[in-house]
């Protein structure tokens, strides 16, 4: 992998970090934070790598709730259940009150 996607991936785990228990923000967000608004699709290629490091990928979902990344977690709903025992609710493989528990890390940090 180049350097600069490696570079990439770091910062954005630094953001994922931050996320707060019992929230969950989305790729784009993480992408517009980090300045490179087009590149959500890097931030879900940086969470699926992150298996080996401490990042909470389990709270970050795409921009309408929905756990797209669920398949690179262990067990068939481990990221359903990650998300419920932080008291959110999910139902069909969304986040239930999306718009209450999004944080946005450009205005949170």
């Amino acid at each position: 992998m180049k350097e600069e996607t490696l570079n990439f991936f770091e910062k954005v785990y630094e953001v994922a970090q931050q996320i707060p228990y019992g929230r969950v923000t989305s790729y784009g967000a993480i992408a517009k934070y980090l300045g490179a608004a087009r590149s959500a699709r890097m931030v879900g290629y940086a969470m699926n790598d992150s298996s080996e490091k401490d990042v909470p990928a389990h709270r970050v979902v795409n921009r309408k709730g929905i756990l797209t990344g669920k398949h690179h977690f262990s067990g068939t709903h481990l990221m359903q259940q990650l998300l419920e025992s932080e008291g959110l609710h999910v139902s069909d493989n969304q986040i239930q009150n999306f718009d209450k528990v999004f944080w946005d890390p450009s205005k949170e940090l």
